[in-house]
């Protein structure tokens, strides 16, 4: 990925993408409906309930069928505008944690560790869990850390340089650049839910801004503390007032938050990606719901109907039918601070991104103008009461329930009567909440796409006799102007003279005969490294590892290659292993130029500038600076999983290494994961034999 020893990117980012999002998905036979079985019952315990004199509401709920014991504290407070501090709360819940006053940050974990427990905080709040005999202490150190924060210039400091990483690892992002938009576009940017982090606002965060953001914050006044398990409550009690007497209360005015209002009318919101190879879609309009509202659980099923699952009317259109996805689902949001919202998203082929608006809103015209067959009906509600009931087993989940009951002014019996209720529900009830709150007159849609394919289809385009106005943002949610028009490629350009003039840019390959580099990483704050070997014109190793282990390894030798993802073979169609000898060698683009298979796809602009786009196959295309020459981006799409995922590694911050240049930044998005990886070590002529090549 790094020119002149780039990581391919399909094996690379595949192995990043199991290593940092590890899962495991059953086959099922995708072209029925499951079939549901009876539904159980369930016995949430009721909790004893204690007002402490610093305002802090304990709730103990006692269970002592195995000897372990958690407990959930959660601030309850209002989202907060941070403005010109937008991630100082990402940066103080990161900074928590990190030890106490009197226990170092070495020293707490190791603590935690040998008790075979579990600490986790957050500027909102925090966690932990253990065998009985060891609460106490765990109790007592999660206290000292949530009390007596351990806030230092060092730590601080590694975590404003985390969160600028993913800043400018996900400026290409699709994923990225959608939710912030969406953000703006619903909320607007003085809302806490619309604002976004960028560089300066971060950068402008010192440590007394953390700590007057904890201190004014994590206030015992709204707090609920969940204590259940394998105690009784007058100990749980006891203890909780020994360790937490400490926390003062303290009044604060609360902001007023901003009202945002739905659309108009129903319309397309573009944002330019050049790069996009699919299109990120998201829809929305706000609603005013709360947990407590009569229409909360006809709303719950309306939503399972429309989008929450598998056989929900908009995924069995956009992937069954059509054929247009891998995934599609709608979402409801009650609020109570601000106003919620309802929501579809999924991603699609800019080919057929307008096919997908119209039938979208079809699906959301269909469950408002009819009703819902009883099949369909009493299979979402045993599907979803399914899922309901497998979550009350985590213990987290139960805390969480007991302090929804609290803070959103729920009836003691709301959980007991979760299932009448939600067994309640009617078609009738159905239709009527479909039509109060999936506005179909009044939605937004926020998508993300390469304008100059998709823009001219949205031109004129109707649904139910009505046009739907098209409106452009940049991607930060900032109105712009029309992006249709490719320019056209100068006489005499071509592929050959494209690569040729890069080559010319970065220097006087001829005279380098191997490459070796080394790079560092992070995955999700973990140290990555690896290192990538060429020699002579067809010879390409690179191994990635962390903590210990080998993430991946992909090796070409003349017509031998091979590929492992942490350890295990990848199997390599004759598709696979073309492309992975195209980017052997040790300068690709010098057998490049005499490949006929690449293709000239155009002039482009990509953040900000002309570039030229050349396919390299299929799946991958690469830009290339029209004024320096220099290579820029690379998009590559692969499947995996059964899913479509788009990659975009952009290049940067070029140095010389004996007269030649190298990208020494390379940064790298992948289904919302943000990466960036920086050169350590560039030789030339020199650590390299044909040996690392066997």
């Amino acid at each position: 990925m790094i020119t002149r020893m780039k990581l391919n990117i399909k094996f690379l980012i595949t192995s990043i993408f199991l290593f940092a999002m590890s899962m495991t998905k059953a086959q099922v036979d995708r072209s029925k409906m499951p079939v549901s079985g009876k539904t159980p019952t369930i016995n949430l315990g009721t909790p004893t309930t204690y007002k402490l004199p610093n305002g802090l509401t304990l709730l103990v709920v006692e269970n002592h069928k195995l000897p372990k014991i958690s407990v959930s504290l959660n601030i309850d407070e209002a989202p907060v505008l941070e403005g010109d501090k937008a991630g100082i709360s990402e940066i103080t819940s990161a900074l928590m944690g990190n030890g106490t006053t009197s226990i170092s940050k070495d020293a707490f974990n190791e603590e935690v560790d040998y008790l075979a427990g579990n600490i986790s905080l957050s500027a909102r709040g925090a966690s932990a869990s253990s065998l009985t005999r060891y609460f106490p202490r765990i109790l007592q150190l999660m206290a000292d850390a949530a009390l007596n924060p351990n806030f230092t210039q060092e730590e601080l400091d590694k975590e404003k340089a985390k969160l600028v990483q993913g800043i400018k690892a996900g400026e290409n992002s699709v994923e990225s650049i959608v939710g912030r938009v969406q953000g703006v576009l619903v909320y607007g940017k003085n809302h806490p839910y619309g604002e976004y982090l960028t560089e300066e606002t971060i950068n402008s965060i010192t440590l007394e801004d953390v700590k007057a953001f904890y201190k004014k914050h994590f206030l015992p006044t709204n707090a609920y503390m969940v204590v259940s398990g394998d105690i009784n409550p007058k100990e749980a009690k006891k203890l909780i007032t020994k360790y937490f007497k400490e926390w003062k209360s303290m009044k604060t005015a609360s902001e007023e938050l901003i009202t945002p209002k739905n659309a108009e009318t129903t319309q397309i919101n573009l944002v330019d990606l050049s790069s996009a190879v699919q299109s990120e879609i998201r829809v929305d309009n706000l609603i005013d719901l709360k947990m407590s509202d009569k229409d909360y659980f006809p709303l719950i099923i309306a939503n399972y109907i429309l989008g929450g699952g598998f056989g929900s009317y908009i995924n069995m259109n956009l992937r069954e039918k059509n054929g247009f996805t891998y995934g599609a689902g709608s979402y409801t949001k009650p609020n109570k601070w601000t106003k919620g919202n309802f929501g579809v998203s999924t991603k699609v082929g800019n080919n057929v991104v307008d096919r997908a608006v119209l039938e979208i809103l079809k699906e959301i015209q269909r469950i408002r103008n009819e009703y819902v067959s009883d099949e369909h009906l009493a299979q979402a509600k045993s599907q979803y009461l399914g899922k309901f009931i497998m979550a009350t087993e985590n213990p987290q989940t139960t805390a969480s329930y007991a302090i929804n009951i609290k803070t959103q002014n729920l009836p003691d019996d709301f959980y007991k009567n979760y299932i009448a209720n939600i067994n309640a529900v009617t078609k009738e009830d159905i239709k009527r909440v479909a039509n109060k709150y999936f506005n179909i007159d009044n939605l937004r849609f926020t998508i993300v796409s390469k304008a100059s394919d998709v823009a001219d289809k949205f031109e004129n385009l109707t649904f139910e006799g009505k046009e739907l106005p098209v409106f452009y943002f940049d991607k930060y949610g900032n109105p712009t102007t029309k992006i249709t028009q490719k320019k056209e490629v100068p006489a005499g350009v071509s592929v050959k003279t494209i690569l040729e003039n890069y080559l010319k840019a970065i220097g006087d390959v001829k005279s380098v005969k191997t490459i070796l580099m080394e790079a560092k990483g992070e995955i999700q704050g973990m140290p990555v490294d690896f290192s990538i070997k060429r020699s002579g014109n067809d010879k390409f190793l690179q191994t990635m590892g962390a903590m210990g282990m080998m993430l991946s390894k992909q090796l070409v030798n003349g017509n031998i290659v091979s590929a492992e993802a942490q350890g295990q073979k990848i199997p390599l169609s004759d598709k696979d292993a073309e492309v992975l000898k195209k980017e052997a060698g040790v300068f690709p683009e010098v057998n490049q130029i005499s490949d006929s298979s690449l293709r000239l796809i155009g002039i482009e602009s990509h953040e900000g500038k002309d570039v030229y786009v050349v396919a390299l196959s299929d799946s991958k295309k690469v830009f290339y600076d029209v004024a320096s020459g220099l290579k820029v981006a690379e998009v590559s799409v692969a499947e995996m999983g059964g899913q479509t995922f788009e990659t975009i590694v952009t290049y940067g911050d070029y140095r010389e290494v004996k007269g030649i240049r190298f990208p020494f930044v390379i940064s790298s998005s992948m289904a919302g994961q943000a990466f960036e990886f920086k050169v350590t070590d560039l030789k030339l002529n020199e650590g390299v034999s044909d040996a690392d090549f066997q």
